[in-house]
């Protein structure tokens, strides 16, 4: 099989990031799932889930627990997505701040996003003692914190309204670090797991169930209908009563949902430290761009520090070295480490409104299902995806589905529309301009360039041995040009 390049990110849509000897994860240098063989024959089940990541793996288990038949489809492996280069962080302390998600969706909906990302958390839990996973699954507190200087207004917003949507926030004088944090919050009850680890469970279960899952399978075409259709690039063709496409950003929606939402990259290291040297718990500040912590242990008797943030839009920024150091620096001012073990980047899809879009796809017929825009909280907004997407399949009410519904037009959002959007047209200007150089002979082993061919735009790659790669640049959700990250 031919190597890919590194990571191509699409300006407006999706990164498609290809992990490389430089990039690999923390989760997938430990625990990479073993891949499954690809699909070669037509299928007919009660389910067909398109992504193995947590939403569709979440979702592919809880409806074969039903009694569903079910088969999981993905074009890598399992948890070979954003699942694999998630930080793992397990919260009821969401990035878009609670009194933010009051402002946009009323109390009552700051209320249901939090009492559905503890209903993560808990199920998470629950599987993980009810099927014996092995995947590291423990209860920590989390702490948000200021920079020094800086008002201290966000935590006491925060603080009102996190305990008007039901949780049980703490001001304390300070994060139990080496260093002055100054005040903080301390969100109880939080949680972490190895997210590979707790996929290989799953994924153990599902096939246990009669569940089927199938690697290296490309969902070339999504179509709804009774029953709903999935063509695969290799021809085989999976026909099933519903769909669900858990791919980070939907495949098979050109519109809809992505004006909806924009990728941002962010970006992680981590390394070894003692055992102990560093209080177990969760930590994030609320500089732009911000910081997040936590730890995990290894075999050895250490700990291993994760640190992530410097996040960009997508294909907005060529500047990773850069990410990485400032991460890196940000770090050794504040942790006892030594060198970088790990180090990765991933994407985070921001919807306008603060949550994720779960339910019935806008554009399509009433049997294909979504779940994007994980906001970054990634790893409870794809399980409570499962949950919900689970109860709409099975004819269940959820009072979550209101909140979550992807065709929703949250009106308060609108200023947040127009300034994403007006900021991703500018991107389509990139169709008439000249490449980045004149030809491939420009390009130095290691890096790539967009090259203008005539009336067409072509992503090319020279790797370290100088063979040349070469790729269509234009983005196939919405026809922009991409870009190298």
């Amino acid at each position: 099989m031919e190597t890919h390049p590194p990571a191509m990110a699409a300006r407006l849509c999706e990164v498609e990031t290809m992990p490389n000897e430089q990039t690999v994860s923390s989760w997938m240098a430990t625990a990479p799932v073993p891949e499954r063989k690809a699909l070669s024959e037509n299928l007919s089940p009660d389910i067909c889930v398109v992504g193995a990541g947590i939403a569709g793996m979440t979702t592919a288990y809880l409806l074969a627990h039903e009694g569903e038949s079910v088969v999981v489809l993905d074009d890598g492996a399992i948890g070979g997505g954003m699942t694999g280069r998630t930080t793992a962080h397990l919260v009821n302390a969401l990035d878009d701040r609670y009194f933010d998600l009051e402002k946009l969706h009323g109390e009552k909906g700051a209320r249901l996003a939090a009492e559905s990302h503890s209903a993560a958390i808990d199920l998470i839990e629950r599987i993980v003692s009810r099927e014996k996973i092995d995947c590291d699954f423990e209860r920590l507190d989390g702490y948000l914190f200021v920079p020094p200087g800086e008002t201290l207004d966000i935590l006491d917003h925060e603080l009102e309204a996190g305990n008007r949507a039901g949780l049980k926030l703490e001001k304390v004088e300070r994060a139990p670090l080496d260093y002055d944090t100054g005040p903080a919050l301390r969100f109880p009850n939080q949680g972490q797991f190895h997210p590979l680890k707790y996929l290989q469970g799953l994924a153990r279960v599902i096939e246990e169930r009669g569940g089927r899952i199938f690697s290296g399978t490309h969902a070339s075409e999504i179509a709804g209908g009774k029953p709903g259709r999935v063509t695969c690039s290799n021809g085989a063709v999976v026909t099933a009563k519903a769909i669900v496409v858990a791919t980070n950003t939907p495949v098979n929606d050109l519109f809809a949902i992505h004006t909806k939402q924009a990728a941002y990259q962010t970006y992680v290291i981590a390394g070894r430290i003692q055992r102990g040297s560093v209080a177990k718990a969760l930590y994030w500040d609320t500089p732009d761009p911000y910081h997040y912590v936590r730890l995990q242990e290894l075999d050895d008797g250490s700990d291993l520090l994760i640190v992530g943030g410097e996040d960009h839009k997508t294909g907005q920024s060529d500047d990773a070295e850069e990410r990485f150091a400032k991460l890196e620096s940000w770090t050794r001012k504040r942790f006892p480490w030594t060198e970088i073990t790990y180090r990765w980047s991933g994407e985070v899809m921001e919807p306008i409104d603060g949550l994720a879009f779960i339910g019935r796809n806008p554009l399509d017929k009433d049997n294909v299902y979504i779940a994007t825009g994980d906001s970054g909280n990634g790893m409870t907004h794809g399980t409570l995806a499962g949950i919900l997407i689970s109860d709409l399949i099975m004819g269940r009410e959820n009072e979550w589905a209101t909140l979550y519904e992807p065709s929703r037009k949250t009106l308060r959002a609108l200023p947040e529309f127009a300034k994403e959007n007006l900021n991703v047209v500018a991107q389509f200007a990139d169709l008439v301009t000249p490449g980045e150089v004149a030809s491939e002979d420009e390009i130095k082993p290691g890096s790539g360039a967009i090259i203008r061919r005539g009336p067409l735009k072509v992503a090319v790659y020279r790797d370290e041995s100088g063979r040349v790669h070469q790729r269509s640049a234009i983005c196939r959700h919405l026809g922009c040009v991409v870009d190298w990250n």
